[in-house]
């Protein structure tokens, strides 16, 4: 089974974030980037790289929160080769149920 982390951070938190979720990251997990995070998703993958969280099965944002980016900034993150998907608020809640994932883990620090 497999844990979904949602990871809701600020440019100053990414990294602790990273490391929090570092402990228990097991190959198979995925991650959805809430809030402003997927702005940071570069830095999110430097943190990544640095905290040797490997084996992402995806990772996802929020329709209202990249649409909160403007369109340069967008284009700019190449969301479009970075994300596995963007969801609506009832995607998002029907991946927190789905049976893939054997906990959910938020991790808002």
């Amino acid at each position: 089974m497999a844990t979904l982390y949602q990871l809701h951070s600020t440019m100053d938190t990414l990294r602790r974030s990273t490391e929090e979720m570092s402990r228990t990251w097991h190959n198979g997990d995925s991650i959805v980037l809430l809030g402003t995070t997927v702005a940071f998703i570069d830095w999110l993958s430097a943190y990544l790289n640095d905290n040797e969280i490997d084996g992402i099965t995806a990772i996802y944002a929020l329709t209202d929160d990249v649409a909160q980016l403007s369109a340069n900034t967008t284009g700019k993150l190449n969301l479009d080769t970075k994300l596995t998907g963007v969801l609506t608020d009832a995607e998002w809640i029907n991946l927190t149920q789905d049976r893939q994932f054997d906990k959910v883990v938020t991790i808002a620090l």
